[in-house]
């Protein structure tokens, strides 16, 4: 059983524990050809600690954190947990609407972002009510540049101030002590109806899923280089290439600009990393690239340094995963994991991979399979390869979501969740996603799971990517596909009717989408999952 002290601080457990491990001198951060080390991290970590004491942060209050990849997000990460503040992060290209709502919603003592957001926020933060008491400003910094350079496009006045002079002059404090179960992180929901809502997660919740999943289940080592296509603010991403790495002493890799094959092909040639967090959009923009690189008489991706792959955020269909294990011959481990548990609570990992499925529990959680009108953890499971609706139990559960107790109520069970993910779980134990349950379609009376037919039409070589969502006509619902097509493949009636068959063929007929439109490329949320109410704005459902 993995148990904890009361007295336990993420600053310490994640950064200051490298210190005392004899670490303080390894490469912790690198960003283009610069790097930082522990002892410099650790450094940067007690100023911001100290800088936000100076700026009125005060034990248990949110700071707002809107950063792209860039190096000082670790430091403002590490320095408000060492301050016993609160953590909560967005996205900077979001929506002006939607930075004004984090804002209000977080109630949030002070922000940390960048020139661009500080300016659409600079009405909000200075007004009477606000309760932000100081906005600290960070460049806005290309991958290899100096994240710290001064800052000449912004107005620096009142609140609104620049965070490395200020930083650079701040008196250090050391990390104060928290108790485990003190709200350390909120982690939000992907807001896919309404705003986002945000986990409260305490201090055990992130250092109990390090220890089962991260270090115990796919062996994160102190020799690895992370990078990461999800971005920082994204818990995903927050665990697997910024508190995992520092927990065993790794150097997390950070690129700030926005994740395309190119951008991620230069971050693998320059960092040379062991470890990869991806999603499956991404995988198979990787194979697609490749491809064209070979075309044009070009060396293919040289994937040779990853030792594997983590993949998670939306379904990794069978045939893309056997696609890539062909091509590059290395190790992806799908697993599940949500915002409501913080983290990963099934996987594949290192000498147990089964394609198509999400793998097997992680040791410390359990999991249940339970019809979906049951009503607490106590029901009777699905029988093996029965659907029903994931249930999961461990010590990493939220206690809630801020401001909203009736989706608590809805959710969170005492010690268990109920993910609303539908599953199925063969006798080996394996789980196989089957989809949302709230994504399900009623097509003609019949109940047709979207991602069954996506990975069907994935199964067709002219596909690269697919989506399926429902679409009403004439108000009857039927299904509708978008998809990209691969390169050498035109989108034509004549493809389109090819795609429609094959599903008719693979699966019962009534599955097959009724509508295909063809698209360059499928919307993506800040999460890096396809962006489905993106799709069905686009269709008018």
């Amino acid at each position: 059983m993995t148990t904890f002290p009361e007295d336990l601080s993420l600053a310490r457990y994640f950064l200051f524990d490298r210190l005392a491990e004899g670490m303080g001198s390894r490469a912790a951060v690198r960003f283009g050809d610069r790097s930082w080390t522990y002892d410099a991290v650790a450094d940067k970590t007690r100023r911001m600690t100290g800088l936000l004491a100076a700026s009125g942060v005060r034990r248990g209050e949110r700071v707002l954190v809107i950063l792209p990849d860039v190096p000082p997000f670790a430091w403002t990460f590490f320095g408000i947990l060492a301050r016993g503040a609160v953590v909560a992060m967005g996205n900077p290209l979001a929506p002006a609407d939607t930075l004004a709502y984090l804002v209000g919603y977080t109630r949030a003592t002070a922000v940390v972002t960048v020139p661009a957001v500080a300016e659409i926020l600079r009405p909000l933060v200075e007004s009477a009510e606000s309760e932000v008491q100081a906005m600290l400003v960070v460049p806005d910094a290309p991958t290899g540049s100096d994240p710290e350079s001064r800052i000449a496009e912004t107005k620096f006045s009142g609140k609104v101030k620049e965070l490395a002079p200020l930083l650079d002059g701040a008196e250090p404090m050391e990390p104060v002590n928290v108790h485990r179960d003190e709200p350390a992180i909120w982690l939000f929901t992907s807001g896919s109806t309404g705003e986002p809502k945000a986990n409260v997660h305490t201090n055990r919740d992130f250092a109990f899923n390090t220890e089962v999943y991260a270090k115990q289940t796919v062996g994160y080592r102190k020799d690895d280089v992370t990078i990461s296509v999800p971005r920082l603010f994204f818990g995903y991403a927050t665990g697997t290439n910024l508190m995992f790495p520092f927990a065993v002493g790794a150097t997390a890799g950070l690129f700030s600009e926005r994740p395309t094959p190119e951008s991620l092909a230069n971050a693998i040639a320059m960092y040379r990393p062991t470890v990869v967090t991806n999603v499956p959009t991404m995988l198979g923009k990787l194979l697609e690239h490749d491809d064209a690189l070979k075309k044009e008489g070009k060396p293919g991706l040289d994937l040779s340094s990853i030792r594997f792959s983590l993949s998670a955020g939306e379904a990794l269909p069978e045939p893309l995963l056997r696609r890539w294990l062909d091509r590059f011959a290395s190790d992806v481990y799908d697993g599940i994991g949500s915002a409501e548990m913080f983290h990963i609570y099934a996987s594949n990992r290192p000498g147990d991979i089964k394609p198509g499925s999400l793998g097997k529990v992680v040791a410390g959680y359990e999991l249940r399979v339970m019809p979906e009108d049951a009503e607490g953890a106590g029901a009777s499971p699905c029988a093996p390869g029965e659907i029903g609706v994931l249930w999961v139990k461990g010590d990493s559960v939220s206690q809630g979501y801020w401001l909203d107790r009736d989706k608590s109520w809805r959710t969170f069970h005492g010690h268990w969740c109920r993910t609303g993910d539908l599953f199925h779980v063969d006798a080996e134990g394996y789980l196989y996603f089957a989809g949302r349950a709230d994504d399900l379609l009623k097509v003609g009376g019949q109940w047709v799971a979207p991602l069954e037919v996506e990975e069907c039409l994935l199964e067709h070589a002219a596909v690269a990517a697919a989506a399926v969502i429902g679409v009403e006509d004439e108000g009857l619902l039927k299904t509708k596909a978008f998809i990209v097509a691969r390169a050498g493949h035109a989108a034509t009636p004549e493809l389109a009717s090819a795609l429609q068959e094959h599903v008719k063929t693979s699966l019962a007929r009534y599955k097959y989408p009724r509508v295909i439109e063809f698209v360059d490329d499928l919307p993506k949320n800040d999460r890096g999952k396809v962006d489905k109410k993106a799709l069905r704005a686009r269709s008018g459902a």
